[in-house]
């Protein structure tokens, strides 16, 4: 389990530095001038955490099997 938190983390820190990258960019871009940035902010974190949500589920899943055999 302590893998798969490193794992998380690393993942985690990496998408936060993307997202600040990703606010650097100049003022005048199309998706943020008509508000669209922050639907696809929204969507990209739907994603993001939805994969990581069946990760954790898959990873419980798996280490049930383990215990039983």
């Amino acid at each position: 389990m302590n893998k798969l938190k490193k794992i998380a983390a690393t993942i985690a820190f990496a998408m936060f530095s993307f997202f600040a990258q990703a606010q650097t960019a100049s003022n005048d871009s199309i998706l943020k001038t008509n508000g669209k940035i922050y639907v696809v902010m929204i969507v990209v974190i739907v994603i993001v955490a939805g994969l990581f949500l069946y990760l954790l589920n898959l990873d419980r899943k798996i280490n049930k099997l383990e215990k039983k055999n």
